[in-house]
């Protein structure tokens, strides 16, 4: 989102702040900056200077219509699935970063088992930009909601892990030219 958008809160609303990942509430009438409107939620400053997230489901207190994710595969085998599971991880941003979570390189495996109650069972092994990052349990907890919206799945598991480290290196060359690094 090139240009920032002044708005006021129609009702109160939970955030997230920015960087530590605690979460907190901004009261009606408060004047909020949007500052990054990517995939289902939006990173804005409040009036003090202050970096939180709003999650899309309360994009309506800073009217904005709510954003629903569809899937690009209707089947659900376990392949179909995984596609999907890819397809809507792109849909998950680092509040701080205007690349998703996919490009940036952050997931290095997801996988969908067929399980035996017909539907599939889901794991994601995904990584931080930092160890210790205040976001990345949010982040985190977006990738399973995600997912598990997702027709065919039964359960997702998604692991953190930090090794190997992340690195820039491991950016796809869209996310490098997203952010002039290429």
């Amino acid at each position: 989102m090139a240009d920032r958008e002044v708005v006021f809160l129609t009702r109160d609303v939970n955030i997230v702040t920015i960087p530590d990942g605690n979460h907190g509430t901004l009261n009606k009438g408060q004047e909020v900056t949007i500052h990054q409107a990517l995939g289902s939620n939006y990173t804005v400053v409040t009036d003090y200077g202050h970096m939180v997230r709003i999650a899309g489901i309360d994009a309506d207190a800073l009217g904005k219509e709510t954003q629903h994710l569809h899937t690009l595969v209707s089947e659900t085998d376990s392949k179909a699935v995984e596609k999907n599971c890819w397809e809507v991880m792109k849909t998950v941003y680092d509040p701080e970063i205007p690349v998703n979570i996919v490009d940036l390189g952050l997931v290095y495996q997801c996988s969908a088992s067929p399980n035996a109650d017909g539907g599939n069972d889901v794991h994601v092994q995904m990584t931080l930009t930092a160890p210790g990052c205040g976001m990345g349990p949010v982040i985190q907890s977006d990738v399973e909601k995600c997912i598990r919206a997702l027709p065919g799945v039964s359960s997702v598991d998604v692991e953190v892990v930090l090794d190997p480290p992340w690195s820039r290196e491991m950016m796809s060359e869209v996310a490098q030219v997203q952010l002039g690094l290429f």
